[in-house]
């Protein structure tokens, strides 16, 4: 056992540098995906007395991803995500750690919207009636998106048709906003308007992805890169330790970001040990800027 931790501290401190170098890269890109799922971090060593929960923060760009654990879901791990002078386009779902960002810079993840029209519509009476005609809405707005990725519909044509689907959600969710529910009422057409009503506040964010390039109308794609993370936690009971959280935050950032770079995970870890014990630096984890560009093809769309 306690050699396997040396190995691992070895490893973990061998890509350090490079993986601190990911993060600054992260929070300099343009258009970056966030997420969090709930991660396990025991006390053995005393950094978390109170058995807090932990969680694991993934921040994506198609060549570029980074992953950190941290003891929050707040506003501060957000920002200690993204950095707190975060100027690029953030795709995202609702949640509010995220409300820092100005809106005209947020992308609202359609896929998690579509589950919410879903909810809305199975529920009874009027709910059903407002999350159908959601629903409905967001199957033509999607239809659309994936001509535009055929190439078979032009972004100014899109742009226009789009127009017609924006005012008819809106006018929706216009329609529940004007039902007179009380604080405390939990109806399911309480439970809707509220919804509606948060929905509204950020309606300018579902949008983006229509008028600029290279945004993508879901957040697929931290999803997918904080997947392989779930399973193992699942599998592993997450970490006991801060440095063993610190470990799989950094693993985890190798093996995502060389991945979608197609380069081989074995081979770079390789070369860091032994530059690591050399005295020397691990090789970097960014793409070459003469063959890669991180500026295109960012969030695949389901």
């Amino acid at each position: 056992k306690n050699s396997n931790h040396r190995l691992r501290l070895e490893a973990s401190h061998a890509v350090a540098s490079r993986v601190d170098e990911a993060k600054q890269y992260i929070q300099s890109a343009n258009i970056v995906g966030a997420d969090e799922t709930r991660f396990n971090q025991g006390n053995i060593d005393g950094s978390n007395p109170e058995q807090r929960k932990a969680w694991l923060w993934v921040a994506v760009t198609p060549l570029v991803t980074f992953l950190e654990i941290a003891l929050t879901r707040c506003t501060q791990g957000a920002k200690n995500l993204l950095g707190e002078n975060f100027s690029g386009i953030l795709n995202s779902d609702r949640h509010g750690a995220y409300n820092w960002v100005d809106l005209e810079r947020r992308q609202l993840c359609w896929a998690h919207l579509r589950r919410e029209f879903i909810k809305i519509s199975e529920r009874t009476g009027v709910s059903a009636e407002l999350g159908t005609a959601l629903v409905k809405q967001q199957e033509k707005l999607f239809e659309l998106w994936h001509r535009v990725r055929d190439g078979t519909l032009s972004r100014c044509d899109l742009v226009e048709l789009v127009g017609e689907i924006r005012s008819s959600i809106r006018a929706t969710l216009l329609e529940a906003d004007a039902y007179e529910i009380t604080s405390r009422e939990k109806t399911p057409l309480a439970k809707t308007v509220r919804t509606c009503r948060q929905l509204l506040k950020v309606e300018s964010a579902m949008w983006l992805f229509v008028t600029t390039t290279n945004v993508e109308p879901t957040n697929n794609a931290a999803e997918r890169a904080i997947r392989p993370a779930v399973i193992w936690r699942r599998t592993s009971f997450g970490s006991q330790t801060q440095s063993g959280s610190v470990f799989i935050a950094r693993m985890l950032t190798v093996v995502t970001t060389l991945k979608s770079q197609k380069r081989n995970v074995l081979e770079f870890m390789t070369i860091a040990v032994v530059a690591a014990r050399g005295g020397t630096i691990a090789p970097s984890l960014l793409p070459e800027a003469t063959t890669c560009s991180d500026d295109s093809d960012l969030l695949k769309a389901a």
